[in-house]
């Protein structure tokens, strides 16, 4: 059975580059355009990994789904990959050995993320689970 991955972006046309990539290489993908509802997906759909955004509805909403996700006792240890433009648009360089007191996810990618290193990712974050 295909591992689930869940995508939380709201820009639908990288939402499409990622699930070309992710099943071609064998993966089933679902996916949301905002966190509320992402959230819900996630209870129902049980995913095996997530991918998420942070700047969304507001600049910082995909933390607030991580914080979410992470207080949650059914969620706590869901992989969470953060693919974002945060660090290009704030100017802040995120760093999961320095930073991962308050930013709640496995692994951080800057966008535009290359197939190869989204792949690789997602592989080393399923392997957690």
């Amino acid at each position: 059975m295909a591992k689930k991955i869940m995508i939380i972006d709201d820009d639908i046309d990288l939402v499409e580059a990622m699930r070309i990539i992710l099943e071609s290489a064998g993966y089933e993908v679902i996916d949301a355009q905002e966190g509320s509802k992402g959230i819900e997906i996630i209870k129902k759909e049980k995913p095996d990994l997530l991918i998420l955004d942070v700047m969304m509805g507001t600049q910082d909403e995909g933390f607030h789904v991580a914080y979410q996700l992470r207080s949650d006792e059914e969620t706590r240890e869901l992989p969470i990959i953060m693919v974002t433009a945060v660090g290009t648009q704030t100017g802040y360089n995120f760093d999961l050995s320095r930073d991962e007191s308050f930013l709640p996810v496995n692994e951080f990618i800057e966008k535009p993320v290359n197939p190869h290193t989204l792949i690789e990712a997602v592989k080393r974050n399923l392997s957690l689970v």
